[in-house]
C-alpha cells in the first residue's frame, strides 16, 4: 500500500492538504471524491530508504542547538511577556523589538532582533520563528501558526507560555533526580583514578623500600594500579570513542531506535522517563487538538516532540491507523505502545467532545507520576550511592593499608 500526498478542495472552495494511504493512485482519488471533494494534485510519497539524509539533518539539528543554547526559562518568559505584549494592543513588531531590546542573553537577544527584522520584512511570525529551529522548535512554530490562522494568537500564546512553563519544570524534575547519581558516578570514578594513579603508587614505594612481601589482595591492587597508569590514554581514547560512536549510532533511524528502546527498560530511570514522555505527548495532543489542529498534522508534529525514537514510531504507526479511518484512541491502541489509561481517557474524550480536557487530566496524573518517581528516587537512591561510596572508599584504604598491620615482621625481616 502506497502513501499519497493530496491537495484538495471542498463545496464551499476551502483547500486541504494530507497524506493518505491505498493500493494504487485511482484507488485514492476515488477515496478523496467519495467524500465530495475535487483532487487538485496528488504525488506519491517516495519509500525508498534514506540512511544519509535523515542522518545528516540529525547532526545538523545538534549542531544548530548546541550553537544557540538558549536555556528554556529565557524562551518561557519571552512568550509569556509576547503574549501579554500582544494582548495589550502592540504590534508584534514592536512588542518584539521592545523585547529583543531587554534581553540580557546575548545570542537569544541576536535571535529575537533577527525575528523583528524578519517581520519587518513582510513574513509572518510563525515564518520568522521557524528560520530559528534550533531554537524554537517544530511545536512552537505550529502552535503559532495555529493562532495566526484562527485569529486568536493572544491565547495561542498564553497556553504555550504556560505549556513551556510546565515542560521545563518536568524537565528539571527529572534533571535533579538523575544529576545526583551521575555526580555521584563521576566522583567514584575521579577518586579511583586518583587512588590508582597518584596514592597507591606512593605506598608501592614505601613499600618496596622495606623489602617485605605484601598481601595479595594489595599486590593485586598495585599491579591493576600500575597497569592503569600505563594504559590511561589508551583508556580515556577507548571511553571518547564509545561515548562518541553512541552518540552518532543514536542519530542514526535504527540505532536511535535501539539506544532509546533500552533507556525506557532502564530499571526506575527508565519508568522517569516514560511517564515524562508521556506528560509531554498528553500535554501536547491537548493543546494542538484544542487549538484546532488537524489530527494528522498534531500526531507529525508529536513525533518530533516526544524525543523517543520507540514513541516516534508508535505515532507514525498511529498516524496510518488514523489515516485508513480509525478513530484515535484504536489507532494508539493498535501499536501496542501506549499504557490503558491513556487510552481509556482518550477514547472516552472522543465520545463526549471533550479530548483536549482529558489529554489535560491524563497529562496532570503523568506530572504527578513524576513527581513521585522523583521523590522516590531521592528517597532510595542517595542513601545507596553513599553506601557504594563509602563501600569503595573503605575497600581501597584497607587494601592500602593492610601491610602496615604486619609492619612489625616486615621491619623484623628486614633486620
Amino acid at each position: 500500500m502506497a502513501t499519497y500526498t493530496y491537495l484538495t478542495k471542498d463545496t464551499e472552495g476551502k483547500r486541504k492538504e494530507g497524506e493518505i494511504r491505498a493500493d494504487s493512485l485511482d484507488h485514492a482519488i476515488q477515496k478523496l471524491t467519495s467524500n465530495g471533494q475535487l483532487v487538485i494534485s496528488m504525488k506519491e510519497v517516495d519509500d525508498t530508504f534514506d540512511f544519509l539524509g535523515p542522518f545528516l539533518d540529525e547532526i545538523q539539528l545538534s549542531i544548530e542547538k548546541f550553537k544557540n543554547r538558549i536555556p528554556l526559562a529565557n524562551i518561557v518568559f519571552f512568550t509569556r511577556q509576547l503574549a501579554t505584549m500582544f494582548s495589550a494592543g502592540l504590534t508584534l513588531e514592536r512588542a518584539i523589538q521592545s523585547l529583543a531590546g531587554e534581553e540580557k542573553h546575548r545570542k537569544f537577544k541576536k535571535i529575537l532582533t533577527s525575528v523583528g527584522d524578519n517581520i519587518r520584512k513582510g513574513l509572518n511570525l510563525s515564518e520568522s520563528f521557524a528560520r530559528h529551529p534550533g531554537v524554537f522548535n517544530n511545536l512552537f512554530v505550529a502552535m503559532i501558526k495555529a493562532g495566526e490562522v484562527s485569529g486568536n494568537l493572544n491565547e495561542i500564546l498564553e497556553q504555550l507560555a504556560s505549556y513551556l512553563e510546565k515542560v521545563d519544570d518536568t524537565r528539571r524534575k527529572v534533571k535533579s533526580a538523575m544529576n545526583y547519581p551521575i555526580f555521584m558516578i563521576v566522583f567514584l570514578g575521579v577518586m579511583l583514578a586518583t587512588m590508582l594513579l597518584v596514592i597507591i603508587p606512593k605506598f608501592s614505594q614505601v613499600y618496596a623500600q622495606l623489602g617485605a612481601g605484601l598481601p595479595p589482595a594489595t599486590q593485586k591492587m598495585i599491579d591493576l594500579s600500575e597497569w592503569f597508569g600505563n594504559n590511561v590514554g589508551f583508556i580515556g581514547f577507548i571511553i571518547f570513542m564509545f561515548f562518541g560512536s553512541l552518540w552518532l549510532i543514536s542519530k542514526t533511524q535504527r540505532g536511535g531506535l535501539t539506544v532509546d528502546a533500552i533507556k525506557l527498560k532502564t530499571p526506575v530511570f527508565g519508568d522517569l522517563l516514560e511517564q515524562s514522555i508521556l506528560n509531554k505527548f498528553c500535554k501536547t495532543f491537548g493543546i494542538l487538538i484544542g487549538a484546532g489542529v488537524p489530527v494528522l498534522e498534531t500526531t507529525a508534529l508529536l513525533k518530533k516532540v516526544v524525543d523517543n525514537r520507540v514513541y516516534e514510531t508508535a505515532i507514525a504507526d498511529a498516524s496510518d491507523f488514523i489515516r485508513d479511518g480509525y478513530n484515535i484512541s484504536t489507532a494508539l491502541r493498535r501499536t501496542d505502545v501506549f499504557p490503558s489509561i491513556l487510552l481509556q481517557l482518550t477514547s472516552t474524550g472522543e465520545e463526549t467532545g471533550e479530548l483536549d480536557d482529558l489529554l489535560d487530566r491524563a497529562a496532570t496524573y503523568y506530572q504527578k507520576q513524576v513527581d513521585a518517581l522523583v521523590e522516590r528516587m531521592t528517597t532510595l537512591i542517595e542513601p545507596l550511592l553513599i553506601l557504594l561510596v563509602g563501600a569503595v572508599i573503605a575497600i581501597m584504604v584497607v587494601l592500602t593499608y593492610l601491610p602496615v598491620f604486619h609492619l612489625g615482621s616486615a621491619l623484623q625481616s628486614g633486620l
